[in-house]
């Protein structure tokens, strides 16, 4: 009933536009009137002025006035009501319709709202039981399902050899990159700048917030996770199983991943802040989540909601402590999980390797081996390789060879096309890393999973559950496209309203 009611509101604001419309022409037509009057109303001025002169003329003259200069003054007079008669007959009529406005309060409901508007609609004798497309012209119609075709509409991709050849071309350099320039933990290029990276971003946020450098003879990364760790505390950083009373196995290496508020996601962020506030540890072990009782944890803040803040702000200062190891720790260290990988040791299934040991069992033992955030950031750059060569190309491609627009040829997600050629370039490129991982590996597990991307994969089952959407719903509408458009257009609308 609501949506009934505010789909005949269009109308009421369809009669109130054409009425603005109306007293916009008259407004026109009106000035318009004014603008052919203005010689004569400037030549009777002059006139009036003269008179007027030529009677100051007199009176300067002759203080007395005699009968014939009287006479003459009258006549002057007369002549001036003749002078100003004409432009105020003409202003006199200029008319305007009024304008009926609809009072609107911040209190109004739905139903009283809408019976605002049907009072505005009684009065001026509107039938509000008309289609909402009694409003459009037929042109207007047919640019709307055009519009509705192109661009929200799910449509099967029409590639052609072009595009799959530079789809696959993408996707081997970026797997080229992968192999060559990533490789294992530590051990690749792309992999051992990305642990440099992290280190200066460690060091270079430590200095913003008052680190004064390391000391002369120290590693200057150490000193840096030092100072964080001295900063932001948080009641769950238990290192091994002697700090959790031996209640399950853990070390120093593998304790980021087993405790979930150090998980650089928002599961994390929720357990961290969780656990801040009751005093708490949360732990995952053999896929099951283990709750420890810690000490009390402090928080600043007068209400519930800056210190909320204050433990995110803890949350976010302690994953910097340890998203480039921990300051005692020898080596590379033990970093933070890549987002939303520490979900996987609750997978609990099946026997792999040697020792038979469980799915979750292998991831953990994989991030203990460096399979961390760092290495996260050097599995993404061929995925992001791969991803730029693919639009760049696809531009190309529709501007210079199909003869298309600057607008039209831009790489939107929503063009078929462009989403089958994403598919097709990380498939090739995962397929060379499974190819890749398999014959190193030798089969075993751990080192399976320590060569394989990812990042990669993860992208590639995105953009196959995009490409499955699309071909189960071909010929529907995408509502998804309409909202994200119908949102935009309001914020644009909010926007140009402060404005």
């Amino acid at each position: 009933m609501t949506n009934q009611k505010f789909e005949k509101m269009p109308l009421v604001h369809e009669h109130r536009l054409s009425k603005v419309k109306q007293a916009l022409e008259q407004s026109v037509a009106a000035l318009d009137e004014l603008s052919r009057q203005q010689p004569k109303v400037s030549e009777q001025l002059s006139d009036v002025d003269a008179l007027l002169a030529e009677a100051a003329d007199l009176i300067a003259l002759q203080p007395q006035l005699d009968e014939q200069d009287a006479t003459k003054l009258r006549e002057l007079a007369l002549q001036l009501e003749i002078k100003d008669e004409q432009p105020t007959r003409s202003r006199a009529s200029i008319q305007f319709e009024y304008l009926e406005t609809i009072q609107l309060n911040e209190d109004d409901t739905v139903d009283s709202l809408f019976g605002k508007y049907q009072d505005y609609a009684r009065k001026n004798y509107l039938d509000l039981g008309r289609n909402l497309s009694s409003l459009l012209s037929p042109e207007d119609i047919a640019a709307i399902n055009k519009r509705l075709d192109d661009d929200f509409v799910y449509k099967n991709a029409k590639c052609d050899k072009y595009d799959y050849m530079i789809a696959g071309t993408a996707g081997i350099l970026g797997a080229i990159i992968d192999i060559f320039f990533v490789g294992t933990p530590g051990a690749g290029f792309l992999t051992q700048a990305s642990d440099k990276a992290t280190d200066k971003a460690v060091e270079k946020f430590a200095s913003f917030l008052g680190w004064d450098g390391a000391r002369k003879g120290k590693n200057p990364t150490k000193s840096a996770i030092a100072f964080w760790e001295r900063k932001y505390r948080v009641n769950y950083d238990h290192r091994h199983s002697a700090d959790v009373g031996q209640a399950f196995r853990m070390s120093t290496r593998n304790h980021h991943i087993k405790s979930l508020g150090h998980w650089p996601d928002l599961v994390g962020l929720f357990f961290s802040i969780l656990d801040q506030f009751s005093n708490t540890a949360h732990f995952v072990h053999d896929g099951k989540i283990i709750k420890i009782n810690t000490d009390n944890a402090e928080l600043s803040g007068g209400n519930f909601i800056a210190k909320v803040f204050a433990g995110f702000v803890n949350w976010l200062g302690h994953l910097f402590s340890d998203v480039a190891g921990s300051s005692g720790a020898q080596g590379r260290g033990s970093g933070i999980p890549i987002p939303f990988f520490g979900l996987l040791p609750f997978v609990n299934i099946g026997e792999f390797g040697q020792y038979r040991q469980s799915f979750a069992t292998v991831c953990v033992q994989v991030f203990e081996q460096g399979y961390d955030f760092r290495h996260g950031l050097a599995m993404s750059i061929p995925v992001i390789v791969t991803e730029l060569l693919i639009r760049v190309m696809f531009f190309f491609k529709q501007f210079f060879y199909h003869k298309k627009s600057l607008k039209e040829s831009i790489p939107k997600d929503s063009i078929p096309e462009l989403r089958r050629m994403l598919l097709v370039g990380q498939g090739t490129l995962c397929i060379f890393d499974a190819g890749d991982a398999a014959m190193r590996s030798g089969g075993e597990a751990i080192q399976f999973l320590l060569r394989t991307n990812l990042i990669a994969w993860t992208r590639f089952g995105f953009l196959a559950l995009k490409e499955l959407n699309a071909f189960i719903n071909k010929g529907k509408i995408n509502v998804e496209l309409i909202d994200a458009q119908i949102d935009k257009e309001y914020k644009q609308m909010l926007l140009c309203t402060t404005l």
